[in-house]
C-alpha cells in the first residue's frame, strides 16, 4: 500500500476535526492573513505587556506540563528542566561558529560527542559533532556518504539510499534536496527492515544503507547486525537512525533490557544520528552525528576560502550554531550521569509495560515487540483515529500511525503520574464509540 509523506503525519488532520477549540478553514484562512499583514510596531512595548500578551496566546497550547501529550515533548521533571533553562541561558549569545572566540563552547562540543561515542561503542579514532536536530543528522551523514563514495571512485550515476518503509521521512529530504533517489523497501511481517529485500535493491550507485534503532512509527529495533552483513556484501555505508534511541536504548540495556547490537559494535556501521533534545532530555535543538572515524567524518566538513571574508570552516550544515543548545546538552549530560540515565530510561520502560499490560486487558493489539520508550497499538473493533479524536476531546496529545492504523506514544518519566488516566481515558473513549459518539472518520482521514 502507498502512502504520500503527508499520510505519515495525520496529526494536524485529525486536530481539525476533533479539537474543539480548532477553528475552521475560513478561519484560518483568515488568520494567516492577519498574521501576513502584521506589520512592526512604530513604538516599542514594555516586556511585561508582551509577557503577557505571549502567556495568553500560549494558552491554546498543548498542556504538556500536565502529561498529556506523548509527542514533541520529553518532560524529564522541573529539575532537568531548570539545568536546561539555566544553562542555555547562560550560553544563549554565545555562537560555536567561533571556537576561537568561544574555546568553553568547543570544550563542551568535544565533551558531549565524546560522551556519545562512548556510549555507542565507537572505537578509538571516531568523532562527530553536534547538529540542530535529527534532521540535520541525517542530511549530514548522506551528504558525507555521497561525499565519501564520490572520494573512493565509486559512484559512477545518480546516488541512491536504500531505506526500509518504516525510516524517517528525513531521508526522504535529503535525497530531495541532493538530488538523490531513495528506495524504500516494505518492512517484513514483524514490522521490522527486511535485510534480504533491501540487499536485492542495492546497486552501484547506493550510497546509503539504513536502519532505525529504534524507528519512530513501531518503536521497533531494526536487525541492525543482518543490515551490517548485507552492508559489508556490497560494500556499502550502514547509517543507523538512533535520534530515538541514541541516549536511551545504551542505558535500557544497562538496565536489563535484551537488546540485539545497534550500534558501532556493528562493524559495518559508518554513522549514527543520536538526537540529545530528546531521550538525552537536553533543550531543543541539539542533536549528534557521529563517524565511526574522522576520516569519514571529514568528508561531512565545509571548508571555504574563496571569497573576501576569508576562510570559513563549519563542520555542519549550519553557519551559527546556537550556544545555549550545546551548554544546555553539556551540563543536563553531567547533571544526570549513568545513574540518573538509567533511572529516567528505567521508569519510561516501565511506563510502557504498564500501558502495554493495560491496553492488551482492553482487547489492543501491541505493534512488534517495543522494548524502549514508544509504543504502537491497535483494537481490531475500534477505528484508531476515532478513538484518537476522543481522547484529543479529553486534552491528550499523542500521534497515530497508518499502516496498521494505530495509536501511538512517545513516552517521558513524567508520564508515570498519568499512566492510569491515560487508561481511563482511553476506555472511557471507547464507551463513547460504543454508544454511537464516534465521530466522522473518513472525513478526517481526506479532509
Amino acid at each position: 500500500m502507498e502512502h504520500s509523506l503527508g499520510d505519515l503525519h495525520l496529526l494536524g488532520m485529525i486536530a481539525d476535526k476533533y479539537l474543539a477549540q480548532t477553528p475552521s478553514r475560513a478561519a484560518r484562512k483568515k488568520s494567516r492573513e492577519n498574521s501576513m499583514s502584521f506589520k512592526m510596531p512604530e513604538q516599542g512595548r514594555d516586556w511585561e505587556s508582551l509577557r503577557n500578551e505571549m502567556q495568553t496566546r500560549g494558552g491554546n497550547d498543548v498542556k504538556w506540563r500536565d502529561g498529556k501529550t506523548a509527542v514533541y515533548v520529553f518532560n524529564a521533571g522541573p529539575d532537568v528542566a531548570r539545568v536546561q533553562k539555566e544553562a542555555y541561558t547562560m550560553y544563549m549569545s554565545e555562537n560555536g561558529l567561533g571556537p576561537m572566540a568561544f574555546p568553553s563552547l568547543k570544550q563542551m562540543e568535544d565533551e558531549v560527542v565524546s560522551m556519545g561515542l562512548s556510549l555507542l561503542h565507537a572505537p578509538e579514532d571516531a568523532a562527530g559533532n553536534i547538529t540542530s536536530g535529527g534532521t540535520d543528522s541525517i542530511t549530514m551523514a548522506v551528504k558525507t556518504a555521497r561525499d565519501y563514495a564520490r572520494a573512493q571512485g565509486t559512484l559512477k550515476g545518480r546516488p541512491n539510499i536504500v531505506a526500509p518503509w518504516s525510516a524517517h521521512p528525513a531521508f526522504d529530504k535529503a535525497a530531495k534536496m541532493m538530488d538523490m533517489e531513495i528506495r524504500r523497501v516494505p518492512c517484513g511481517p514483524d514490522f521490522l527492515a527486511d535485510a534480504a529485500a533491501m540487499g536485492a535493491v542495492i546497486d552501484d550507485d547506493t550510497i546509503m544503507l539504513v536502519g532505525s534503532a529504534p524507528c519512530f512509527p513501531y518503536g521497533l529495533i531494526d536487525p541492525i547486525e543482518r543490515l551490517g552483513a548485507v552492508a559489508e556484501a556490497h560494500g556499502t555505508w550502514l547509517h543507523v537512525d538512533a535520534c530515538v534511541g541514541g541516549y536511551f536504548a545504551p542505558f535500557a540495556k544497562m538496565n536489563g533490557v535484551p537488546l540485539h547490537a545497534f550500534d558501532f559494535e556493528v562493524p559495518a556501521v559508518k554513522s549514527i544520528s543520536a538526537d540529545l533534545h530528546k531521550y538525552g532530555y537536553a533543550a531543543k535543538g541539539a542533536s549528534t552525528v557521529l563517524f565511526r572515524s574522522e576520516e569519514l567524518q571529514s568528508h561531512m566538513i565545509f571548508d571555504c576560502a574563496d571569497w573576501p571574508g576569508g576562510r570559513m570552516i563549519t563542520p555542519t550544515l549550519a553557519g551559527t550554531r546556537p550556544g545555549g543548545a550545546i551548554a544546555a546538552a553539556w551540563a543536563v549530560m553531567n547533571y544526570l550521569g549513568v545513574e540518573g540515565y538509567k533511572e529516567k530510561q528505567g521508569i519510561v520502560c516501565a511506563v510502557r509495560g504498564h500501558i502495554e499490560t493495560g491496553v492488551k486487558r482492553m482487547g489492543f493489539k501491541i505493534v512488534g515487540k517495543p522494548l524502549l520508550g514508544l509504543v504502537a497499538f491497535y483494537h481490531p473493533d475500534y477505528d484508531a483515529f476515532a478513538l484518537w479524536g476522543k481522547m484529543a476531546e479529553r486534552g491528550w496529545m499523542t500521534s497515530v500511525t497508518t499502516e496498521p492504523k494505530s495509536l501511538h506514544l512517545m513516552l517521558s518519566p513524567f508520564h508515570a503520574a498519568v499512566q492510569d488516566q491515560y487508561l481511563a481515558d482511553l476506555q472511557a473513549s471507547m464507551a463513547e464509540i460504543d454508544a454511537g459518539n464516534a465521530g466522522d472518520v473518513n472525513e478526517v482521514r481526506y479532509s
